[in-house]
């Protein structure tokens, strides 16, 4: 199979023909899953990053079909016989491959055969969600921006009128009878929920985030005893923790209320859904390849430190999925829809980025931030 692969290819240059290297170890090397299925669309080889991507290795995918891991209904094997009837290759976008082994999304598929091996195909396979992941913070970061602008606008139009409202019905409320007097307190009230609000949406002002080094386990820890205290005292919290990563380069108090926020939020979709068994699961990586590029300049971010909120409640509602992190989206009744906005924010602001994978019963926000070696030196 390996001479097939590679056949026709020219050498490297420099090198003599002989020199070049065995095609299985250059598919071994490509950072997509390639596969090789035979006429009953058993595995007869698969790469390292197939091995990843299906979570099983080569010794064990020979013993399986295709069909064993996923759904006889899926549009791959439409595809998968396409190829073979036409002899063409064929691909697939957004696809998704879901059965109880496996859970993959946003899944691109390319279906080529091999005419020296009589109805074998290779698969491609490639998995299409990080993208998305930078193209949604790339909305967020943008939603975040509209939110400050609206904040600047409010503060400046808004506070300064409400001040005057205000004193006029303090000065009202000493001359005017009892009756009349619930109404300028009902106007001082309002006066003072509107402020309240305004300050709020201040928080999204596009101020420098002042950061150090954080232990981003005592940050989880601190939001596990707030919750298990308070709104999350009937709910089952775990941790699993990998105890030998680097410190966070952030603001310890913005990922406390990042990481409150989003446990908070588990908490009531939990509670609101009716789940008996309510679980909250807190989780810490590390996990290279990961990078974005530094705004104004040529250095590439990197983003190791994993930070995951899991619940098992019943997961975000599909038709706000795509909107979720802009200001005033909420599956709430009672929600402002602004708690999430801020997460996002604040997660762009420490160069981060945030994705979230959701269905019912599972539903995990995932946190990708920098670490002080990375960061500290040089900006």
């Amino acid at each position: 199979m390996s001479a097939t692969l590679v056949r026709g290819l020219p050498p490297p240059l420099g090198r003599e023909p002989s020199s070049r290297p065995d095609g299985t170890a250059l598919l071994s090397a490509l950072p997509v899953a390639v596969l090789l299925l035979d006429a009953g669309n058993r595995f007869r080889y698969a790469n390292h990053a197939a091995e990843q991507f299906l979570g099983l290795s080569m010794v064990q995918l020979a013993q399986h079909a295709l069909g064993d891991l996923v759904p006889a209904d899926s549009p791959i094997f439409l595809l998968i016989e396409q190829v073979r009837q036409n002899g063409v290759t064929i691909s697939e976008y957004d696809l998704t491959l879901e059965s109880p082994r496996l859970h993959k999304q946003s899944v691109t598929v390319q279906g080529s055969p091999l005419p020296e091996e009589p109805d074998c195909v290779v698969l491609v396979l490639q998995d299409a969600s990080a993208a998305r992941a930078l193209d949604r913070q790339l909305t967020f970061r943008s939603a975040a921006r509209s939110v400050t602008g609206m904040a600047a606008i409010l503060a400046h139009e808004v506070k300064n009128p409400l001040s005057g409202i205000r004193g006029a019905a303090q000065l009202l409320e000493s001359s005017v009878n009892a009756a009349d007097r619930e109404l300028t307190l009902l106007i001082r009230d309002e006066a003072d929920r509107i402020r309240a609000l305004v300050d709020r949406m201040e928080i999204f002002g596009e101020k420098p985030v002042e950061r150090a080094a954080v232990n981003i386990h005592r940050v989880l820890e601190h939001v596990r005893r707030l919750a298990q205290n308070g709104f999350a005292a009937h709910l089952r919290l775990h941790e699993v923790y990998d105890p030998s990563l680097p410190p966070a380069w952030g603001n310890r108090d913005q990922l406390v209320q990042v990481v409150l926020n989003l446990v908070k939020n588990a908490a009531e979709a939990i509670t609101a859904g009716g789940v008996a068994n309510g679980e909250i699961t807190l989780t810490t990586g590390f996990q290279h390849g990961v990078r974005l590029a530094v705004p104004g300049s040529e250095r590439r971010r990197h983003l190791p430190l994993l930070v995951a909120v899991r619940d098992n409640g019943p997961g975000i509602p599909e038709d706000i999925r795509p909107n979720l992190f802009d200001p005033f989206v909420s599956s709430k009744p009672t929600g402002s829809g602004l708690g999430l906005a801020l997460v996002a924010k604040i997660v762009a602001d420490h160069g981060g980025l945030i994705e979230v994978d959701s269905r019912p019963g599972r539903t995990e926000f995932r946190l990708h931030l920098p670490v002080v070696h990375d960061e500290s030196e040089g900006g």
